[in-house]
């Protein structure tokens, strides 16, 4: 259900990010916590996660993949990006 205090944001993570289980505890904490959109490595080593919610979930989706096992956040880039009102699920991209 698409609410008036839904953001997105396009977030890249750099760190100890592939091979960790990085996207699948990303996939796993979206929908958990009710947040849309998609997660991918990249081919510099980093993860690109566009993530859709309230601001309150999409906090709880990053503190989640932080305390996932082997997975280490170095740094993050952040951007608030337009939302997209009809978005359903969350999923792994290729």
């Amino acid at each position: 259900m698409f609410r008036r205090n839904t953001v997105r944001k396009h977030i890249r993570f750099y760190g100890e990010v592939q091979a960790v289980g990085f996207r699948y505890t990303a996939y796993h904490a979206a929908q958990l916590f009710g947040a849309t959109g998609w997660v991918r490595n990249e081919y510099d080593g980093s993860v690109t996660m566009e993530i859709q919610g309230s601001e309150r979930q999409i906090d709880d989706v990053v503190e989640a993949i932080q305390r996932g096992t082997y997975i280490r956040i170095d740094s993050m880039d952040v951007k608030t990006i337009q939302t997209i009102p009809d978005e359903r699920g969350f999923r792994v991209a290729y």
